[in-house]
């Protein structure tokens, strides 16, 4: 490990952009299954028990040779319904929540292939469709989120600076009567850490705008760009739910007294190294709910509490994995998204950032529509995804 440390892989090797490619297929694919598989009346924890088990099973079938390489869940299947902002991934043994007609539904996963990771993280309306579309404050926030996701797949590109994307998520949201969830992170991605120390605040509070380090992209980076925005007031606050996603913090160190304590905090390290894991994963679900407390009491795990805006107020996200080619952005990483089905009364009121959300995201394309003298296709696609345009932007 200290040799990998010393010599970091990055997506400048080829090798290491196929495993990120890989890693962000599977999410893609987990992701389709989740939406498909989200009908009215059925489980939470199901879902989640779904994507959780298709991770583990898709990336067994890959790199079988290499018996060492690590690789599955960097993060566990959530599903945050309405106004739950994120991280909730319930056990067997808390109380369910069952999907409703016109619920907000918003899923949340990672997966790595060898420590390289591909978050992903969608949002729909469950009955939502051509003939049924939905509109008021549903309509607005999903689409000031998908906008938002959009104008950071073309402002995350070395040169630019952290807080242009910032600006542009508190303009957007604005247009749509929305806010973006305050103080909240995207990360930097490296081989095995989800936590990068680069970052993207939403929304930063007077503090936290003094505090965060102002940064510039830079070519060979990765990052996992998390857009969450709010019909209300983009507080969110731990509302008691039970905190089920943890994750290690290898730069904490403490000898726990209890042997419950000991056992699953070693199962942590074996299986899930310093990426983030559920409770629902142990086998006895009691044991790790008795061991994680005095992990967590002594900050050996993070947690990923359950937040909640207020009661009647709407959430989503958008979260991709984008890698920062030499020749431009290749986003891994997206749900499929059909403008057509999300009737918003409002739209983006400066006319810079509507012309940066309708410009091409390739910059090869750009230069081959110059040298053609090809009319641009302005306006967004009804579909956006992993398209063939940005894929190859990536050699």
């Amino acid at each position: 490990m200290s040799d990998d440390e010393s010599q970091e892989q990055t997506i400048a090797e080829d090798l290491v952009v196929t495993k990120y490619k890989m890693g962000g297929d599977i999410a893609n694919r987990v992701l389709k299954m989740l939406v498909d598989a989200a009908r009215v009346d059925v489980s939470v924890v199901s879902l989640c028990e779904k994507g959780d088990e298709m991770i583990m099973e898709e990336t067994g079938k890959i790199f079988k040779k290499e018996k060492d390489m690590k690789k599955g869940i960097a993060f566990p299947t959530c599903i945050s319904v309405n106004n739950c902002v994120c991280h909730y991934s319930p056990l067997k043994s808390d109380p369910d929540y069952v999907l409703k007609e016109d619920d907000l539904v918003k899923i949340d996963l990672g997966v790595h292939v060898d420590g390289f990771i591909a978050n992903v993280a969608h949002s729909f309306i469950l009955g939502v469709s051509k003939d049924n579309p939905v509109s008021g404050r549903k309509a607005d926030v999903i689409k000031a989120a998908h906008y938002c996701a959009e104008a950071a797949l073309r402002l995350v590109k070395p040169g630019n600076q952290n807080t242009q994307v910032t600006e542009a998520w508190n303009k957007i949201a604005q247009s749509f009567n929305c806010t973006p969830i305050e103080g909240m992170l995207s990360h930097q991605l490296k081989q095995h850490v989800i936590d990068g120390e680069k970052t993207i605040i939403q929304n930063p509070t007077d503090q936290q705008k003094k505090d965060h380090e102002k940064t510039a992209f830079e070519v060979h980076e990765v990052y996992a760009v998390d857009v969450l925005i709010s019909t209300g007031e983009g507080k969110a606050k731990d509302a008691g739910q039970r905190t089920t996603v943890y994750k290690r913090d290898p730069t904490q160190q403490y000898g726990l007294k209890m042997k419950t304590s000991r056992a699953f905090f070693s199962e942590v390290e074996r299986r899930f190294d310093a990426m983030p894991f559920t409770l629902r994963a142990f086998e006895d679900e009691k044991k790790a709910r008795m061991g994680v407390m005095e992990c967590a009491k002594h900050e050996l795990l993070q947690p990923f509490n359950v937040l909640y805006e207020k009661e009647g107020e709407f959430v989503a996200q958008f979260k991709f994995t984008v890698l920062l080619m030499p020749n431009g952005p290749m986003r891994i990483t997206s749900g499929i998204f059909e403008n057509e089905l999300y009737k918003s009364e409002l739209d983006i009121k400066d006319p810079d950032l509507k012309a940066l959300i309708q410009s091409s995201v390739s910059r090869r394309n750009q230069k081959r529509r110059k040298k053609k003298k090809v009319a641009s296709q302005g306006g967004l696609p009804a579909t956006t995804g992993s398209t063939n345009e940005e894929n190859e932007t990536g050699d």
